[in-house]
């Protein structure tokens, strides 16, 4: 019943301003953030921190006339995959739309599958003089606004989470986890994998505190990767530094993306795309309550702080301590972070933006432009439009 009370309150007491630094600023260079855009249906808050050397994270969101697109890329091994699927993902969901006319399961599979293909393509051509890449992978985790429907794939441990009104309780907020985690830290993911290389005991191996594929990778699906995929590419002598002594006989990880779709209903009222940099330190409940409580502006970066400050209280340090360790440094408090917020205007479902939001790729700084995101063409020929795209 006081709901609005209680989020002034809350927003009186802890003002934004003391923990929102500016976009890449001399305050928190490693932060990155665009604090509230528009897109086809409400409005979307996305932000990123650095944790590794080289940031490894890829986030992009695409809001169209006649829908939204998100994607959140964590790469591992290096940048290459997350940035190849962030670069491409969206062309060839956009692609694959245009010719069947519509969103559907079926298209963001399309676009999942082809990517992949892609990228195997770039790991061929360069695999001779850098054998390295086909170590290269991501997850990718992606979300389509479209006629009332959200739809979701996943591939990896990045995660979708729902908030919504409790039926019976309107002023609870209820936390609804969209995806699965691909990893094999999860009993039921190692289960899995046991049950389908019945002729490899060594399928899954605890290794350095974690169950890992092969002992190698915690990811059980992903983008790349393409020497746990494909033969051609398992040669241990060129990757000793994954102990792949034995080379595989058929993929040990999957390509294949979870997808699922929800038609959007009135009491849904924000979803939480995120990189498991933020699932390692926010709960999903949390990070839910957070976004339910406070302002719409900047809370992508309220996100990323609330996480940021958990990773400090789990080692005994100050937050604004944990701001100054260097980014060679950074790893060993928390990984890279990637969040987008995207809130749900239920008055907008059904209705065309009169213009398209800003198109948004996270740590890129070139100048903004209009998202081309656009399922249903206008005028023939339009489809030069994917040039523009990133």
């Amino acid at each position: 019943m006081f709901r609005w009370l209680e989020r002034i309150v809350l927003a009186c007491c802890e003002p934004l301003s003391r923990y929102l630094p500016s976009s890449r600023g001399e305050d928190y260079p490693l932060l990155w953030h665009k604090d509230l855009e528009k897109h086809s249906c409400g409005k979307f808050s996305c932000a990123m921190v650095q944790g590794n050397p080289v940031c490894e994270d890829y986030g992009h969101v695409e809001p169209g006339r006649q829908g939204t697109f998100v994607g959140i890329y964590d790469g591992h091994g290096g940048p290459q995959a997350s940035r190849f699927a962030c670069d491409h993902l969206s062309r060839h969901l956009i692609r694959f739309a245009r010719a069947r006319g519509t969103i559907d399961e079926e298209v963001l599979n399309n676009a999942v599958a082809a990517t992949e293909e892609a990228f195997l393509d770039c790991v061929r051509e360069r695999f001779e003089a850098d054998p390295l890449i086909a170590s290269k992978g991501s997850c990718c985790l992606i979300g389509v606004i479209w006629n009332g429907t959200l739809y979701v794939a996943n591939l990896g441990d990045s995660r979708a989470v729902l908030g919504h009104d409790h039926i019976e309780r309107p002023d609870r907020i209820v936390a609804l986890q969209l995806t699965n985690d691909h990893n094999a830290s999860i009993v039921q993911v190692r289960n899995e994998l046991n049950a389908s290389h019945p002729d490899n005991p060594n399928i899954v191996v605890y290794v350095n505190e974690a169950w890992r594929v092969r002992g190698i990778i915690q990811i059980t699906r992903a983008l790349g990767d393409a020497y746990l995929k494909h033969q051609e590419f398992a040669i241990g002598t060129n990757f000793p530094r994954f102990h792949l002594k034995v080379p595989i006989t058929r993929p040990v990880v999957r390509a294949d993306p979870e997808v699922s779709s929800r038609n959007l209903q009135p009491v849904d009222r924000f979803v939480i795309f995120a990189s498991d940099g933020l699932w390692d330190l926010l709960t999903n409940e949390k990070a839910v309550e957070i976004v339910n409580t406070y302002p719409k502006k900047g809370i992508a970066r309220r996100l990323l702080v609330s996480a940021l400050d958990e990773a400090a209280r789990r080692v005994k340090i100050k937050y604004d301590d944990l701001k100054k360790v260097g980014i060679n440094e950074r790893r060993t408090f928390h990984d890279d972070i990637t969040v987008v917020v995207i809130f749900i205007d239920h008055n907008m479902l059904n209705r065309e933006l009169s213009a398209p939001g800003m198109s948004v790729q996270g740590f890129v700084d070139a100048a903004p432009r209009r998202s081309n995101f656009n399922i249903i063409q206008q005028q023939p020929g339009s489809e030069e439009e994917l040039d523009d795209m990133p």
